[in-house]
């Protein structure tokens, strides 16, 4: 029998018989979901016929509708009553009952309105009662986005994999030294990225995924600590050590809030943890990408890895270099054992210490033994930050600093001092100024914060406690730089500490200084040296003027003005803001230099005004400054002096060739800062008693 569903035979056609079953909805991922067209498939296309529905009225129907109206006429037949079907069916069973199959497949042929992306499910107006379900919102969307514009969507994604691959190069190509980043760094052939492939090209999916990920995330890790490496290479003069510098940290923090300000600290902080996240989710997309891509496309990434690592192993067999940077490059697996090394070295380091820690020569000696060539002296032992052997000998900044050294061992010998000077070899570099002054009043060569902890929390005799351990000294500090409590102080031997808020300074705060020296200098004699003793003092004073980003720097002022520190309100105003300088390196160093000026002339004035004829100074720096000033591959040697008006203390010190006044020659002898406590202390008079 035939049939017509033509509209022409439906009065109504919005709704189905109340006694015919609802039409079967189309599964959504079926090819005809979303279009009235699809939806009459069934009875109106060819495709119909390969599905099993193959009526000679289907095709009539479909033909007799003219071109223009067929939207409208499909749309009718598809909400034609199936009663007519059932009244009149077909004599063929098989091909009467495939439309009401629940599970037929979209046939292999689809019609071009079937695979729109951009047709909704919602557009056909479903039979009363019926449920159509909906695609998600950004798969209809950024699927019909990418058919509507194909080549966009290509070239969107091709950019998105050559990101993806540079960001991996890229980290595992990553040096830890600033003066090492250049373009021929990156243009090499990392050899785990050939490796990684290998294992990625391996794996099914799944495991693939997740290896992809933590190898994404690993090398993130490894990204951030070459970022570290770099800063503390620029900074500290080596690099990040992850077992002890995370307490650092703080301090550096400390130091951007001192230099710009709390709003500039926070900026700074949510920086550096933006970073980190963005780096870390970077890398990690960027594996799993190239990851998933060679699992679609595994025959020609599997050409691709031998090709690379046929190329890798005859690059490396035979040297190739480019521009003087071996082309085949096995970085990631260098850096990754060398932190392992300084992590063993480091978990070593802690237990040979504390073994050299216990030995001391000194530390039995008696008290009537010790220091016995200094009796009745006024002893000072003063730091002055960052001064280093870059500030004598650097062309930008040796000219004033030179300067005004011969200008004040000028004063000081008409004054009736003399000096000595040589030079001593920091256990530190740019930073952590604690690790000199220890290793200089300890004997001990303190490198590290583990070292410094371990030495502090021990009874180490010091240079300030075996003064005051012969009873014949009180031991005093000064140290504008503690702010806050100081529990060494007793490690130490300091029996009065004058700290930053105990020296009576009403004036501002110079970038992470927070008091010029010259104040600094005119309270201990105020509050200290001027009073009435019964003993000599040994003062232990730590000047913080020429501690970067030098910026502002403060000026001399005639020493009846310095006052509570009031004056120097308008002298910080006036002064520079460290965002001037502290990206050019010229300009620091310039700055730099004039801090070490300002230092050293602050402390002479102090000893040629308020000396006598029993004032030994010693003076000396704690460290080089920073290697954007001081240079990529600059020495750590600082320069000490002692000058004393009395000449006997000098010759107990002849026979160590240092040149006379207050600037060291190029071949004055240069020892290891942690010697100069025993030499010291031997040639004044200490007996050795281990």
């Amino acid at each position: 029998m035939s049939f017509n569903t033509s509209s022409r035979q439906l009065s109504k056609t919005d709704e189905a018989p109340e006694d015919v079953p609802s039409q079967e909805v189309t599964p959504l991922d079926s090819p005809e979901a979303g279009t009235p067209e699809a939806e009459t498939a069934e009875t109106e296309t060819p495709e119909a016929e390969t599905a099993g529905a193959e009526t000679p009225e289907a095709e009539t129907a479909g033909a007799s509708v003219p071109e223009a109206e067929a939207p409208e006429a499909d749309a009718a037949e598809a909400e034609a009553p199936e009663v007519e079907v059932e009244a009149e069916a077909d004599p063929e069973p098989e091909a009467a009952e495939a439309p009401e199959v629940p599970d037929a497949k979209a046939p292999e042929t689809e019609t071009p309105e079937a695979e729109s992306p951009g047709a909704e499910a919602s557009d056909v107006d479903a039979p009363e009662g019926a449920v159509t379900p909906r695609p998600r919102r950004w798969r209809r969307v950024w699927g019909g986005w990418r058919e509507k514009y194909p080549v966009a969507a290509q070239v969107l994604a091709w950019t998105t994999t050559a990101v993806a691959l540079a960001i991996v190069v890229a980290a595992l190509l990553m040096p830890d030294r600033i003066e090492t980043v250049k373009p021929s760094t990156f243009m090499r052939l990392p050899v785990e990225a050939i490796f990684g492939a290998a294992v990625l090209i391996v794996l099914p999916r799944r495991p693939r995924i997740v290896v992809a990920a933590l190898a994404g995330l690993s090398l993130g890790a490894l990204t951030v600590l070459n970022l570290l490496d770099i800063g503390f290479n620029e900074y500290l003069g080596r690099g990040f050590n992850v077992v002890l510098d995370w307490s650092l940290f703080s301090d550096a923090r400390a130091y951007v809030q001192d230099t710009f300000g709390r709003t500039g600290a926070l900026l700074a902080v949510v920086g550096v943890v933006v970073l980190v996240l963005v780096l870390l989710t970077l890398t990690t997309l960027s594996v799993v990408r190239l990851a998933n891509l060679m699992g679609r496309h595994t025959v020609i990434a599997t050409r691709t890895t031998l090709v690379a690592g046929t190329v890798w192993v005859a690059c490396a067999a035979l040297g190739v270099e480019l521009t003087g940077v071996p082309l085949a490059s096995e970085h990631t697996a260098a850096e990754i054992q060398d932190r392992a090394q300084r992590v063993r070295a480091t978990l070593r380091d802690e237990a040979a210490f504390r073994k050299i820690a216990k030995k001391d020569d000194f530390a039995n000696t008696p008290p009537d033994q010790l220091l016995t060539g200094l009796r009745g002296k006024d002893m000072m032992i003063t730091f002055i930050e960052s001064y280093g052997r870059s500030a004598i000998e650097d062309p930008v900044m040796a000219p004033g600093v030179d300067a005004t050294l011969t200008a004040e061992n000028e004063k000081l010998t008409q004054a009736g001092f003399a000096a000595k000077s040589g030079w001593l070899t920091s256990a530190t570099y740019g930073g952590s100024s604690w690790l000199g002054h220890s290793t200089f009043l300890s004997g001990l060569w303190i490198s590290n914060q583990q070292r410094y902890r371990t030495v502090t929390a021990g009874k180490r005799l010091t240079l300030p406690g075996a003064f005051k351990k012969t009873g014949a000294w009180d031991t005093v500090g000064v140290m504008p730089g503690v702010q806050k409590a100081w529990p060494e102080q007793k490690f130490y031997g300091i029996d009065k500490l004058y700290d930053s808020h105990k020296l009576g300074y009403k004036g501002p705060k110079f970038s992470w200084s927070t008091m010029p020296d010259q104040y600094a200098l005119t309270a201990f004699e105020r509050l200290v040296h001027s009073k009435k003793h019964d003993k000599p003092l040994m003062s232990t004073i730590i000047l913080t003027s020429s501690h970067q980003p030098w910026a502002p720097i403060p000026t001399l002022v005639p020493q009846d003005q310095v006052g509570d520190g009031s004056i120097y309100n308008a002298i910080e105003k006036a002064g520079k803001k460290p965002g001037d300088i502290i990206t050019d390196s010229t300009k620091s160093k310039q700055e730099y230099g004039k801090s070490i000026q300002y230092s050293v002339s602050s402390l002479i004035n102090y000893l040629v005004k308020y000396g006598n004829k029993d004032t030994v100074l010693i003076f000396l720096g704690d460290h080089q400054p920073i290697a954007r000033v001081s240079g990529n591959h600059a020495s750590r040697d600082v320069p000490v002096s002692i000058v004393a008006k009395d000449p006997k203390v000098l010759d107990k010190i002849a026979d160590w060739n240092w040149a006379d006044g207050l600037q060291p020659q190029q071949d004055t002898p240069v020892w290891k800062m942690n010697d100069f406590r025993d030499r010291f202390l031997t040639a004044y008079g200490s007996t050795p008693a281990p």
